[in-house]
């Protein structure tokens, strides 16, 4: 009789104690199910629903955008001779004597006023370095305002930042061909390589910071060639180091140069070579056709537009991976301008922009561009379109 009464206080007790269990496995069924399915349109609605679009949406809200994309357009200081970049999704503008950065709505925060004959710009994503090409001014910006100037600095040839924020600057100096300087995050120095070899004509420090890039012209045997050389990088101070690799480029022209981890990318005016560090290299020759524009700031490919003949509207568009893959566009229309970053690929034409993921699927397009003379992508898919004397910003 005991043990019956007991069995039957136990049974509402154990009911009750699995009930919870099923219900706990039930909501762990039911969230599995909605991150399977989650992960399912991510995949299958990619190009519509992606983080970028998300990120837009974020960062834009509170700009008044027409039903085409286009932002209301600002006038910005300066015209279209100077040179254009994107600085974390803000606009920056190097004129000879004044440097500005404005956002998607036309606020200034930078207006700093400087003497430069040839402005040029280089960034990586969160800063960028400004300096006179030949001259003796460098800024480096970040976080809308002025970080740092550079001082003692004579006939700048050079400035790159990696990804880590480390600048290396090449200059000329009495009794060398080139000196390559490199500064820490801080902006001291840490390396200093005096070259007497060759003319340096660009340098670039990997984003790991381990590996330092140093790109040369001169002569061997009668014949003009470019060199890359690779260094590890050495903090004991300056000097003639010695290079770990050496590599020919061949007589090609080099144009620009990128630095990523474990590869350097040289374009030049007879084609592509990306090396890595080991002295493998593979090579993209388009020495039969004529470079008309082209660009290293997409995420693992370069952008080239090239054509059978100098003028004309008939020209492909060439992008290549980091293995040298090569996929190709045929365009019927008078390009203005390309540009690339991330993975998106902005093409102006006429009247038209067209951005391009770096597979060459179409991903936006917009129509009546016929005042914008210059394009510039984001790399959330936006673009920024730069008139004679406005700008504004499209959101897809």
């Amino acid at each position: 009789m005991e043990d019956q009464n007991l069995r039957q206080s136990n049974g509402p007790e154990q009911k009750a104690k699995k009930r919870p269990r099923f219900l706990v496995r039930l909501i762990l069924f039911l969230a599995a199910v909605v991150v399977l399915l989650g992960a399912v349109a991510v995949v299958v609605f990619r190009d519509s629903l992606n983080l970028d679009s998300i990120k837009r949406w974020i960062h834009y809200r509170t700009l008044s955008i027409s039903d085409s994309g286009q932002a209301e357009s600002f006038a910005y200081d300066g015209s279209l001779d100077d040179t254009f970049a994107v600085l974390d999704g803000d606009l920056l503008v190097c004129s000879p004597n004044t440097i500005s950065l404005y956002s998607g709505s036309g606020t200034r925060y930078v207006s700093r006023s400087v003497r430069m004959d040839t402005p040029v710009v280089d960034t990586n994503g969160s800063l960028a370095v400004v300096y006179d090409a030949g001259g003796d001014e460098l800024y480096v910006l970040g976080q809308r305002e002025l970080i740092w100037q550079g001082e003692d600095l004579s006939s700048i040839l050079s400035a790159r930042l990696n990804r880590s924020g480390y600048l290396t600057v090449v200059t000329q100096s009495s009794g060398y061909r080139g000196v390559v300087t490199v500064y820490d995050a801080t902006y001291t120095p840490l390396m200093s390589v005096n070259v007497s070899s060759a003319f340096v004509m660009d340098a670039a420090l990997s984003d790991d910071g381990r590996t330092l890039a140093i790109i040369t012209a001169g002569q061997q045997g009668g014949v003009f060639e470019s060199t890359l050389s690779l260094y590890a990088m050495n903090t004991s101070g300056s000097g003639e180091f010695v290079p770990d690799r050496t590599l020919s480029l061949g007589s090609t022209v080099v144009l620009e140069t990128k630095h990523t981890s474990d590869q350097v990318w040289t374009v030049g005016d007879q084609g592509l070579s990306i090396s890595d560090h080991q002295g493998e290299t593979v090579s993209v020759d388009w020495s039969s056709l004529y470079l008309k524009r082209y660009t290293l700031d997409g995420d693992g490919f370069a952008v080239a537009l090239l054509g059978r003949y100098r003028a004309g509207s008939q020209a492909q568009l060439w992008v290549v991976d980091n293995r040298g893959q090569t996929r190709t566009l045929d365009i019927h229309q008078q390009v203005l301008s390309v540009s690339a970053a991330g993975r998106y690929i902005a093409v102006l034409t006429g009247d038209r922009l067209d951005i391009y993921t770096d597979t060459l699927e179409l991903y936006a397009s917009l129509d009546g561009t016929q005042g914008a003379r210059s394009a510039l992508a984001l790399e959330d898919g936006c673009a920024i379109l730069l008139s004679a004397d406005t700008a504004s910003f499209y959101i897809p």
